[in-house]
């Protein structure tokens, strides 16, 4: 483990000299295979200023995967976003190219949500 000291921010003090350091939380969420996947897209304007972006929610897996999977449907949108806290965020309406590009890489169970 890097000598990382905000990772042990709960850790006063420790003798033992073989003590190892477990931090709560670090266990990645294993990604579910793409077909079990139940993935909504939402339309969002909540806290931008009146300007609309898809919203990809219920993503279970690590940070890593939640990026990998942003990146190619900005790519293939043509369109910048992000990803963050298990969702991703593509910049403008782009529900029905998204529902299209993500039924094609094999997350069969995704739908669009609301209006």
């Amino acid at each position: 483990m890097a000598n990382d000291w905000k990772s042990r921010l709960g850790i006063l003090y420790s003798t033992n000299p073989d003590y190892q350091y477990e931090c709560e939380g670090q266990e990645q969420a294993e990604m579910l295979a793409p077909e079990a996947q139940k993935l909504r897209i939402v339309l969002s304007r909540k806290h931008r200023a009146g300007k609309e972006v898809s919203l990809i929610t219920s993503f279970v897996g690590s940070d890593e995967d939640l990026a990998d999977l942003c990146k190619q449907l900005k790519q293939r949108c043509g369109v910048g976003g992000s990803s963050k806290d298990g969702e991703i965020i593509i910049q403008g309406d782009q529900r029905d190219k998204l529902l299209q590009i993500l039924l094609s890489l094999g997350y069969k169970q995704t739908k669009k949500a609301g209006g």
